[in-house]
């Protein structure tokens, strides 16, 4: 499970009211991300666009290597 510091944690109430300052803090590098919370429950993260690209670029080449060992698995 992925830990969060406190300093990582906003309320969606304290995302709305400083939305600003909560972007420029992840797009600045000044937090990796912000955790919004809702109603006592996690519900979504704030990173920089760079962050969500190295991501999504992991995520695809992930799903290449498993395509690519299922494609193997089911010929064999």
């Amino acid at each position: 499970m992925v830990t969060y510091s406190k300093n990582e944690i906003m309320t969606a109430t304290d995302i709305v009211r400083n939305f600003s300052a909560a972007l420029n803090s992840v797009s600045t590098k000044e937090k990796d991300k912000i955790v919004i919370v809702k109603n006592n429950r996690l519900e979504a993260v704030l990173i920089s666009v760079e962050e969500y690209e190295k991501m999504r670029e992991a995520v695809d080449i992930l799903q290449k290597i498993y395509n690519k060992t299922k494609m193997n698995n089911n010929g064999n």
